[in-house]
């Protein structure tokens, strides 16, 4: 088959990570060849397949060599379950200088040193609550052209995913990048199923899967691993080879997105019921300044 360039966007803390990493552990068990780079500056994209806390970075390595120049390809690529290949780009201390550079950098290097050779799914899995050109790269430099955006059903998710298809519509007709669906990661808040799909729908794209909430994906990660290593018969584990199998069934059909305004995702919590309509007039009051009101 040829390579194919996915990207795993979602915001920060949604269970992107696991998502990402359980779904190409399977993609990996169907006899696929994986390359995951991780844009991610907490560098967590890789730690189930590898089995560690972090892999050592490129921009890490890169500082104690001297340069990235200095740098060879097996110094900053390790090989994990299923014989999975994963980079991590890494980022600046916190406060210090631009975490997106570690994308540019790593992903000019990995190009540079043949790291996508003999390879099926090269897999970006990215930080999305940022506006930050850095971690757009992916999409930008045309090497991500088939985007998954991990959320759930909580309104800042959601917020995300229509930020992230902003990007992505950005950068669309420059390049190939596509939109090729949402996986929500249920928080079990209301009507999650139907918000992430209804999103789906105003965004011009579907619901990929809408993966289950288990205890079991925890007891994994505790142990550092991906469910399908550490429970391969569970049912969850089922649940993201079902997820995989639709990844890979889905080649070709990304779509451009439609994103919608912040007054239109609104519009849907309040449509299903998870935000109620605020009175303008009752806008700025304190509570003690609303009770004298009402009274």
């Amino acid at each position: 088959m040829s390579l194919r360039q996915i990207a795993f966007y979602g915001k920060g803390g949604i269970g992107k990570s696991t998502t990402s990493q359980n779904t190409l552990a399977a993609l990996a068990e169907m006899g696929h060849k994986i390359l995951i780079v991780g844009c991610d500056p907490k560098a967590d994209s890789t730690r189930l397949i590898l089995h560690a806390k972090a892999q050592d970075t490129i921009l890490s390595l890169a500082a104690q060599e001297g340069s990235v120049e200095d740098l060879e390809i097996e110094d900053v690529m390790k090989i994990g379950y299923q014989d999975i290949k994963c980079v991590e780009s890494g980022g600046p201390e916190p406060g210090v200088g631009c975490a997106g550079r570690g994308v540019i950098t790593s992903i000019n290097f990995l190009g540079e040193n043949g790291a996508y050779e003999d390879i099926d799914y090269v897999s970006y899995d990215v930080l999305g609550d940022v506006v930050c050109g850095g971690f757009a790269m992916p999409i930008r430099e045309n090497k991500a052209q088939e985007i998954y955006i991990v959320m759930s059903g909580e309104m800042m998710a959601m917020y995300a995913a229509n930020n992230i298809s902003k990007g992505i519509l950005k950068y669309a007709n420059s390049g190939g990048v596509r939109l090729g669906g949402l996986v929500c990661n249920e928080r079990q808040t209301d009507k999650e199923l139907e918000l992430a799909e209804t999103l789906a729908k105003r965004l011009g794209t579907e619901l990929i899967y809408f993966v289950p909430r288990d205890n079991i994906v925890q007891h994994a990660e505790l142990r550092r691993m991906t469910v399908i290593e550490y429970a391969p018969e569970s049912q969850q584990a089922e649940h993201y080879r079902n997820l995989a199998k639709k990844i890979h069934a889905n080649a070709g059909n990304g779509i451009i997105p439609t994103p919608i305004t912040m007054d239109e995702l609104e519009d849907i919590l309040m449509s299903h019921g998870i935000m109620k309509q605020v009175d303008e007039s009752q806008v700025g009051m304190t509570a003690a300044e609303l009770e004298a009101a009402s009274a």
